[in-house]
């Protein structure tokens, strides 16, 4: 018999926004289910974000990628081999981090139900076997919140049943020794394999559609990530159009707009994500979505039907786990009027775990033109920090963007090992409205990476004649 039983509050998802709102609401007394079909809580978080952040670490450690140049020495593992550990490395965080929002929730005394979900009337939930099956639970609610994140997307056209033809879900979970591989997307994901799969030892070839990686973040950043990539053998296609990738004959077939054919072993397509909104009963329960699937939600998050919110990559744009998480718990306030959290940071920094790092917050170069802000930047390159010369770790750099009148500090951008770590000290100060002369005035441990932002601070004045 399906179980039956009224909550204060039903989450559909147990990745960073579901949880968090959970958690949220169960700290404030509310009672609360977590529906997901998912045996391993943690969403993309844990099955995408952490996974390939694993790769990063253990493919660094493995093949001592950083330090190659500088000691002259690696460590020479079978292709195959250092795959598989590294796969065996991500697997066991995966576990350990999965476990840790299992824990999380049960620690909030959360409800937490395996299958998958159904709105109906009247904020109603049916929960379902995951595999189709019985019905194992019919729920109803105050609020629901639908949480259910996203997938990779995967192009039509493109055969995703071919073994060798990987979505960025696919790459991650990649086994066996790869010579060579075509990465398509030059997005934060798509670096972030290219990356990782060239620091093994994998012939990579990134093929972009634009004229440059990361189109979002500051041009002259991602211009010097282009120079590392390829100083570490990565070769980049830019302006490759929409690739078209079949199988025949003689393998693998990848043509660029310029009608060059590439013959990898393997394709990975990094190409975004998509919201999963499919089969949650959404018109059924009044849940109004855009032409992309996404839920339309208001400013508090609240959806078209009352009572229902929504949180996460499932509203979109695909937001990063930190701003998905401050998505649910925020919702969960505005739901049950708890007097909390009322808003989602509007300076949340921005980070791409590639090989380097790069980070940012604010404004870039650009985006403050546009604007028509009469901005100019200061820079320090890493290759003069002594912190970086000692660890060998001295590509990249630290940019700041700041406003000529009156110095203040409108964005922060680094590219370097460990920049999603510095770039929140620009962060505090883009809070408070600080301006330059604050890293100026501040004494930094030396050495440090931390203490380029000094540099770039007085390479700041100087451009504008102080």
């Amino acid at each position: 018999m399906a179980l039956a039983r009224h909550f204060d509050m039903v989450v559909i998802g147990a990745g960073p926004a579901g949880e968090k709102a959970a958690a949220q609401a169960a700290y404030h007394g509310k009672t609360v289910a977590i529906v997901d079909a998912s045996s391993q809580p943690g969403g993309a978080m844990v099955g995408g974000a952490v996974a390939t952040k694993t790769m990063r670490e253990a493919a660094l450690y493995l093949t001592g990628f950083r330090h190659r140049d500088t000691y002259g020495v690696s460590i020479d593992l079978d292709p195959g081999a250092a795959v598989s550990r590294m796969q065996s490395r991500t697997e066991h965080v995966v576990r350990v981090m999965s476990d840790a929002v299992a824990t999380n929730i049960d620690n909030h005394k959360v409800a937490l139900l395996h299958g998958r979900a159904t709105l109906g009337a009247d904020r109603t939930v049916t929960v379902t076997a995951s595999d189709g099956g019985e019905e194992v639970a019919r729920l109803s609610a105050d609020v629901v919140l639908v949480a259910t994140g996203s997938r990779a997307f995967r192009p039509p056209g493109v055969d995703f049943d071919d073994p060798d033809i990987l979505d960025s879900d696919g790459a991650a979970a990649l086994q066996g020794s790869v010579h060579d591989m075509v990465v398509i997307g030059g997005g934060a994901v798509g670096c972030e394999y290219a990356s990782i799969f060239a620091a093994l030892g994998v012939e990579v070839t990134l093929v972009d559609s634009g004229p440059r990686v990361l189109p979002y973040v500051d041009a002259e950043v991602a211009l010097v990530l282009m120079d590392v990539f390829r100083k570490a053998g990565m070769r980049i296609i830019s302006d490759a159009g929409h690739a078209a990738v079949v199988r025949d004959s003689a393998g693998l077939s990848v043509t660029v707009a310029s009608g060059e054919v590439l013959r990898p072993e393997k394709v990975v397509f990094a190409a975004g994500r998509a919201g999963n909104s499919d089969g949650l009963g959404l018109a059924e329960a009044g849940v109004e979505v855009d032409s992309r699937g996404r839920i339309t939600v208001d400013a508090q998050y609240q959806t078209t039907a009352p009572g229902i919110y929504a949180a996460g990559d499932v509203i979109g744009p695909p937001a990063l786990a930190s701003v998905s998480m401050e998505q649910g718990r925020v919702a969960a306030c505005y739901a049950f009027g708890i007097p909390f959290k009322q808003s989602v940071d509007e300076l949340p920094p921005f980070g791409v775990y590639s090989i380097p790092e790069v980070a940012m917050v604010g404004l870039t170069a650009e985006a403050a033109a546009a604007q028509g802000i009469d901005a100019e930047a200061g820079v320090a390159r890493f290759d003069r920090n002594t912190r970086a010369a000692i660890s060998g770790s001295d590509d990249g750099m630290l940019k700041l963007v700041f406003r000529r009148d009156d110095r203040r500090l409108l964005g922060v951008h680094v590219l370097c090992d460990g920049a999603t770590e510095l770039v929140h000290q620009g962060q505090a100060v883009l809070h408070f409205g600080g301006t330059i002369d604050y890293f100026i005035h501040s004494t930094f441990n030396v050495p440090t990476l931390s203490e380029a932002y000094k540099y770039a601070a007085y390479d700041g004045l100087a451009r504008v004649g102080l």
